[in-house]
C-alpha cells in the first residue's frame, strides 16, 4: 500500500468579488482532483491550533501528524537542520528574509514592498547574505545562506523573549510599528538599519534595479525557536517516508522526523519550478522502498502573498496538469493500492496576502474503493460534506490507515 500527500502550499482562499464570489479552487480548471474528489473524500481539517500563528511551520507539523501544541519549537531551527546547521541546545536560531523596503529616508518610515524581493535567485542571495555575514557576524552571531530569500541567523546563548513579525504579514505596510521589541531588540534592529545601508547600493542590486526587479536591500529577522526534535515518522507510523520539496522548512521538517528529503534539479518554489522532476522523484521513492511521499509544491502560497489572483488560479492549474494527472498515472502503473491526499496548509487568501487560520479542505482517494459521492474539491463543497478534523494532526493517522 503505497500512500502519496500533494501539499498545495497556501492553495485555500475566501471567496473574492472579482470572481463572482468564488475562490480560486472552485474557478480553476483541475478536471484530476475533481476526477478524484468524485471518487474519494471530501472534508475540512483545521491545521492550526487554537491561539497558534497560522504559519506553514506549524501547519505542515500538523498535517504530517506532529501536533504543534507538542513539537513546535520555532520555524528557523527546522529551515537550520536542512541547511545542515548543528546548533547547541542553547541556541537560538532566526529567520533572515531578503526583502524590498521602500526608499524613504528613515528606516522606521519605510514600507515592506516584498518578503522575498521578487524571489531573488539563490546565487544573487548567497552574494549577499556573505557580505552581511561579513559585516555582523562575531562570536555570538552567524549568518547562513539559504535558497532565494530564506536565510539563517544562530544567535549562541540568544534569547525567545522578543517580539518579531513576519514580513508576508506586513506586506505594504510602513515598518514603524512592526520593528523588534524585547531582548537584544536594538542590536537586532541596527543590523536591519545597517544591512540597508549596505545593500541598497550592493552592484548586485543596482542590477537587479535596471532589469526591474526589486532590491534585495534589508535583511529583515524573524521566526525565532530553539533546536528541535521530533519523533521518527516511521517510528510514529510504521512508514518509510519520503518529502519531496523545494523549500528549507520541509526538509527541515522531514530530516528531523528521519524521512529521505529528496532534492529534486530545478526545484525553486516557484509557478515554474520542475514539476516533472518532483513526480518523478515521488515515483522512483515509491518503486524503491518508500511507503510514503509527501510532495509539497510552494507555488500558490507564493502567489497569494503577492496578491496575484491570476497567477494563483494558475498555480492550482499546474498542480492538477502536471502533479495530479502524472502522478496518478505513475501510481496506477506500480501496480499496487494506493491512498492520495491532496490539501493545502492553510489559506493564503489573495485579498490579504498572509496565512489565516481557516480550515482546509482535503479530498482523500483510495484506489481500492471508488465512492460515488459527485462532490468536486473546493472550500464549499468541503464544508457542505459536514465532516471536519478539529485536530488538525489526527488527519495523517486517518489517512495511513489500513482498512
Amino acid at each position: 500500500m503505497k500512500h502519496v500527500v500533494i501539499l498545495g502550499d497556501g492553495m485555500a482562499d475566501r471567496p473574492i468579488e472579482r470572481l463572482g464570489n468564488k475562490t480560486p479552487l472552485q474557478v480553476a480548471k483541475k478536471p484530476n482532483i475533481d476526477a478524484l474528489a468524485m471518487q474519494g473524500e471530501v472534508a475540512l481539517v483545521d491545521t492550526i491550533p487554537k491561539g497558534m500563528a497560522p504559519g506553514s511551520d506549524t501547519a505542515n507539523l500538523s498535517v504530517m501528524g506532529y501536533n504543534p501544541e507538542v513539537y513546535y519549537t520555532g520555524r528557523s531551527p527546522l529551515e537550520a537542520v536542512s541547511m545542515g546547521i548543528n546548533m547547541e541546545d542553547d541556541d537560538i536560531c532566526f529567520r533572515c528574509n531578503l526583502v524590498t523596503l521602500s526608499e524613504q529616508e528613515s528606516y522606521e518610515d519605510k514600507i515592506m514592498l516584498d518578503h522575498s524581493a521578487s524571489e531573488i535567485t539563490t546565487e544573487e542571495a548567497r552574494e549577499l547574505m556573505e557580505a552581511i555575514d561579513h559585516v555582523f557576524s562575531d562570536t555570538t552571531r552567524k549568518f547562513y545562506p539559504g535558497i532565494s530569500y530564506r536565510h539563517a541567523l544562530i544567535w549562541k546563548k540568544g534569547s525567545l523573549n522578543v517580539e518579531l513579525v513576519p514580513p508576508h504579514n506586513i506586506l505594504e505596510s510602513q515598518i514603524r510599528d512592526y520593528l523588534p521589541k524585547g531582548d537584544f531588540s536594538d542590536l537586532i534592529l541596527e543590523m536591519q538599519k545597517t544591512s540597508y545601508e549596505l545593500l541598497n547600493d550592493h552592484p548586485i542590486n543596482l542590477d537587479r534595479a535596471k532589469r526591474k526587479l526589486n532590491k534585495a536591500n534589508s535583511i529583515w529577522i524573524w521566526g525565532e525557536g530553539t533546536k528541535p526534535s521530533l519523533t521518527s515518522f516511521k517510528e510514529k507510523y510504521g512508514k518509510k517516508g519520503a518529502m519531496v520539496s523545494a523549500v528549507d522548512l520541509l526538509k527541515g521538517i522531514a530530516i528531523a522526523s528521519e524521512m529521505t528529503s529528496i532534492d529534486v534539479e530545478g526545484a525553486d518554489g516557484s509557478l515554474h519550478t520542475n514539476y516533472e522532476g518532483k513526480v518523478n522523484a515521488s515515483l522512483e521513492a515509491l518503486r524503491t522502498g518508500h511507503d510514503f511521499v509527501y510532495l509539497h509544491i510552494e507555488a500558490p502560497d507564493e502567489c497569494g502573498h503577492r496578491g496575484e489572483l491570476e497567477n494563483k488560479i494558475l498555480a492550482i492549474e499546474l498542480i492538477d496538469e502536471k502533479v495530479v494527472k502524472p502522478l496518478v498515472k505513475g501510481l496506477t502503473e506500480l501496480k499496487e493500492a494506493y491512498r492520495i491526499l491532496i490539501m493545502p496548509d492553510h489559506p493564503t487568501p489573495v485579498e490579504i496576502r498572509t496565512h489565516t487560520t481557516d480550515p482546509v479542505p482535503y479530498v482523500l482517494y483510495d484506489s481500492r474503493r471508488a465512492l460515488d459521492e459527485n462532490l468536486t474539491y473546493d472550500e464549499v463543497m468541503a464544508e457542505k460534506n459536514g465532516v471536519r478534523f478539529k485536530k488538525g494532526h489526527e488527519l495523517m493517522g486517518y489517512f495511513l490507515a489500513e482498512e
